[in-house]
């Protein structure tokens, strides 16, 4: 007897279609096709315990397995559960089970129980797509699934609750108010920048890279508050649409880095990896090919503490990213492409010592170990970060001062409001949202300058020795930090303040 039902592969962050098929006929030998790897073929085993545990039988006939489309290769343990369901309904254990009807994905334990697999909100938003009737998925992967409307989600924990539910025990699927949980989720912040004393020049730099949606660098000794401020960035970051939401938790998905929570991430990703990570993990791949932490910073921050520290072949692959806003990644078994839309934002010391050099002054370190350490981090780099932002500590009599900072939610209004500005301009230019993402032709357009603006960056860039692309970055927070002050034109104040943020391309700093 023929059995089929429908499960789902990953591509990226996107979900296949695979038919599953099972043929039960005369004959002792069983066969698995359509490119299974070891972790699928070895399911007739976890399968087989199960069906004991339960007390049914596992065939001893010839059986055919096919997994299709053939040319595409199968992955994982998650096929148990709807290879396991497609041998009870080809050996008739089970009755009136339209199988077909249904997407079904799940691992098995040898006793029956029904393990969380990654993956199962894009094969939801696929099985949708498809019309099928639902998805038969296991409990703990219920939540993430059920955020997607239109699709009845079945959540078990056992294999023989899942036979209950064909055997006319049917259960009423998960529901799951997508809006409630995203507006319930919505702006849950532990941290708030009225925590910080002082540092007003720091939170100003970091208001501008929100507003433009720009890449920062903060450069300041040890202890300075960097680490803390860029903690805060995304309590002034515009909040997520739902849209973006969906995008972000399907790249968690995928990495299963959602566990046991709603199933929906509402609010912006900040990634912080430690410095020894491998360029692999930080962009993504591998022989299974699964998200960095680029992607999983998608539409939020990815923080790099103490910059130097990491390797320098880290930090090179972040340039293509950086630029295209995705990661393609392309190896012997697969090319996936993953979204990669995320704010960078790092931290750096002035030296190895940790302190500012100040020519004329005894200090730690030469100019030439400076100069040595600042290398560390490559110039095409550093072109790519539109702030450089100076971080001095706060005197004792600024933090015990218990002075009322100004809020979280006061900065993000503006932010909100200068973002707002950038959409209305740019609606009529596909993917371009914020000013960080202004392409060159439309720097040339949204970003002219009066004649004594364009005196004062033709005598900065001679003196700064600054390139091309620093060129446009300055441009680019000049038009950013007009928005903020809401003025449709860049004034020469406006050209001066951007000026101020490439601190790292003065070499006077040595001299």
């Amino acid at each position: 007897m023929l059995a089929r039902t429908r499960g789902y592969s990953l591509n990226g962050v996107d979900a296949v279609p695979i038919d599953i098929e099972v043929n039960i006929v005369d004959g002792t030998k069983h066969y698995m096709v359509g490119l299974p790897d070891n972790a699928v073929r070895e399911s007739l085993f976890r399968i087989e315990s199960a069906f004991k545990e339960l007390g049914l039988w596992f065939p001893r006939k010839r059986m055919f397995i096919n997994l299709a489309p053939a040319d595409i290769k199968k992955e994982g343990s998650a096929f148990d559960l709807p290879i396991a369901l497609c041998i009870l309904k080809a050996s008739e254990q089970i009755e009136n089970a339209n199988l077909q009807d249904f997407a079904i994905m799940g691992e098995l334990a040898l006793d029956g129980e029904i393990r969380p697999v990654n993956g199962l909100l894009p094969m939801a938003i696929e099985a949708r797509k498809q019309g099928l009737s639902g998805f038969l998925l296991p409990g703990n992967n219920a939540k993430e699934a059920a955020i997607v409307n239109n699709l009845d989600v079945f959540g078990f924990e056992t294999l023989e609750k899942t036979l209950g539910f064909f055997n006319g025990g049917r259960t009423k699927p998960l529901s799951s108010d997508t809006r409630e949980i995203f507006e319930y989720e919505l702006d849950r912040f532990e941290m708030d920048f009225s925590d910080v004393q002082g540092q007003e020049n720091v939170k100003r730099g970091l208001e501008i890279a929100a507003a433009g949606g720009h890449n920062a660098i903060m450069i300041g000794p040890p202890g300075a508050g960097k680490t803390m401020l860029a903690k805060r960035l995304p309590t002034i970051l515009p909040p997520l649409s739902l849209q973006e939401a969906l995008e972000t938790t399907k790249i968690h998905s995928v990495a299963g880095k959602l566990g046991k929570l709603n199933g929906l991430i509402a609010n912006r990703p900040f990634r912080a990896p430690h410095h020894t990570i491998s360029d692999v993990a930080l962009v993504g791949g591998g022989g299974n090919p699964q998200p960095g932490e680029i992607s999983l910073a998608h539409n939020g921050v990815l923080f790099l503490d103490e910059l130097p520290e990491f390797k320098r072949t880290v930090l090179e692959v972040l340039r293509q990213p950086l630029e295209d806003r995705k990661i393609a990644i392309s190896r012997a078994k697969a090319a996936v492409e993953y979204p990669a839309n995320f704010m960078l934002v790092a931290s750096m010391n002035p030296s190895p010592s940790g302190e500012f050099y100040h020519p004329g002054e005894s200090h730690p370190n030469s100019p030439a170990e400076i100069k040595r350490y600042l290398s560390k981090v490559s110039g095409p780099l550093l072109d790519r970060i539109d702030l450089h932002i100076e971080v001095n500590p706060v005197p004792f009599k600024m933090m015990s001062a218990q002075k009322e900072s100004e809020k979280s939610s006061e900065i993000r209004e503006r932010v909100i409001k200068a973002r707002k500005v950038q959409a209305d301009r740019f609606k009529a230019h596909g993917e371009v949202h914020n000013n960080a993402s202004l392409p060159p032709n439309l720097i040339r357009e949204h970003c002219k300058l009066d004649e004594k603006s364009k005196m004062l960056l033709e005598k900065s860039m001679e003196k700064l020795g600054l390139s091309a692309r620093a060129y446009d970055r300055i441009l680019k927070v000049s038009r950013t930090i007009a928005d903020l002050g809401c003025k449709a034109d860049i004034s020469i104040e406006h050209l001066a303040e951007a000026i101020q943020y490439r601190s790292l391309d003065r070499t006077s700093w040595f001299e």
